[in-house]
């Protein structure tokens, strides 16, 4: 092999364990997953730690067989709020706790900013 295509191959190497460590999401950062809790009273915005998640299947059905067998959940209330850069965010706004008793419908919510998850810097 000449010098030339090693120096093309190594870059070629270079460049797509780059696009791989960009691609793939940092290790540690929860994943938080955004859903619309709608009850005969109002609907809010939570966020659920993708960890909490028990089973197979969608999000969606594994939220509410949680909620099923617990009853109620403890979750983080989301809202669009600035960051420190001034940027649009959905951030947690406070903790609050779903009753299934009280509860409708729950929907997957998605939106076009990014998502801080719980106890990360403003």
């Amino acid at each position: 092999m000449s010098a030339f295509s090693r120096r093309v191959v190594s870059q070629l190497l270079l460049v797509s364990a780059g696009a791989w460590a960009l691609a793939a999401p940092a290790q540690g950062v929860a994943t938080v997953k955004l859903f619309k809790i709608v009850s005969p009273r109002d609907d809010i915005v939570v966020g659920v730690d993708a960890a909490q998640f028990g089973g197979d299947g969608p999000d969606v059905q594994r939220l509410a067989a949680a909620l099923a067998d617990k009853g109620q959940l403890t979750l983080w209330q989301y809202a669009s709020q600035k960051d420190v850069n001034g940027a649009l965010v959905q951030a947690p706004l406070r903790q609050v706790a779903i009753f299934k008793s009280e509860l409708l419908r729950i929907e997957p919510y998605s939106t076009p900013l990014p998502v801080k998850a719980p106890g990360t810097a403003r």
